[in-house]
């Protein structure tokens, strides 16, 4: 029974640590569905947790913390998206200036405000998210036991937004797939001419889809600050943005294989933490940096494996300008 306890925790680590990425993947789907790409989920999301943290903190209630989280990454989202829609700018370029805006920012006022280096105050009690309890948890333990261990582990007990995110991916999955907004999406991705010749606005659908995705990264972002952790901490996402990103490349664009591929970079950052300090067979003891380089060491092997076959919008990147 002990390594069913032990695969439950590491299961449990797999399903907090993926929430952020699965947040941001979402929201760089939409974004690069609509054909505008964002590799600027890693600010959208710091900016969130340092918004999310400081409006808890001032407040005293995480909800409102997550209020103030989206607004913010709703916020620099417009803001890319004016420069990259209404300006015609160079994407990529937009989504670095994005990046490099929230990680100076967020340090700067931080330390302004509190003086901490960057740091916000710790959270305690309705500042933070709680755990959830589901129903039938301590039921299922006590009258099923190994099934009730993995739904008392690793299904209940997480965060609100934990739960949110989850929710945001069915979402994502039905209205891309199933609703006329959604189509619409996806034929600005492929072909936004044709969606002007029909008389609907390219650049309504775009902003459309860039606040959905600066609204999904404000959920992922508040995640990190207001329920994983208890404040926010200068460079707190560590990379987690262009995880995200690299999780829906090798999904090649489609919601529920990169809620797979996030799953799975959330396992191999548990698997790491669990593996801090012990001693392998064969091996011995290997050094944390390498343990805590694991995860991104996946990302850059999917990456050179599936970039070739890894099909974007044919829109994507590229500015539309009404032919005259």
């Amino acid at each position: 029974m002990d390594w069913l306890q032990t695969l439950a925790v590491v299961l449990d680590s797999m399903v907090r640590l993926s929430i952020p990425l699965i947040c941001a993947a979402m929201a760089g789907l939409w974004s690069e569905k609509a054909g505008v790409v964002d590799i600027g989920l890693e600010g959208k999301m710091l900016v969130a947790a340092f918004a999310a943290a400081v409006a808890a903190y001032a407040s005293g209630s995480a909800w409102v913390g997550l209020g103030a989280g989206i607004l913010a990454s709703v916020a620099l989202a417009l803001l890319h998206g004016f420069a990259a829609i209404t300006w015609r700018g160079n994407q990529i370029v937009s989504g670095v200036a994005v990046n490099m805006l929230a990680a100076g920012l967020s340090v700067v006022v931080g330390n302004a405000w509190y003086g901490q280096g960057g740091r916000t105050p710790s959270l305690e009690g309705a500042a933070r998210f709680g755990e959830l309890t589901l129903p039938f948890a301590r039921w299922a333990r006590e009258h099923v036991p190994v099934l009730g261990l993995f739904y008392d582990e690793v299904v209940s007990g997480h965060a609100a937004p934990a739960y949110l995110a989850v929710l945001c991916v069915l979402a994502t999955a039905l209205m891309l797939k199933r609703t006329r907004f959604g189509l619409r999406i996806r034929a600005v991705g492929e072909n936004p001419a044709a969606v002007d010749t029909a008389g609907i606005s390219v650049a309504g659908l775009r902003y459309a889809a860039v606040a959905i995705c600066g609204l999904l990264c404000g959920l992922g972002g508040t995640y990190l600050a207001v329920a994983q952790s208890a404040g926010f901490l200068p460079q707190m996402t560590a990379g987690r943005g262009f995880i995200a990103l690299a999780a829906v490349i090798f999904a090649n664009w489609r919601p529920w294989p990169a809620l797979g591929a996030c799953l799975l970079f959330g396992l191999l950052d548990a698997v790491a933490i669990r593996l801090q300090g012990v001693s392998l067979p064969g091996i011995g003891l290997v050094p944390v940096e390498a343990i805590q380089a694991l995860p991104y060491l996946m990302t850059i092997i999917l990456l050179a494996g599936f970039i070739g076959k890894a099909t974007p919008p044919k829109a994507s990147g590229i500015p539309y300008v009404k032919e005259r």
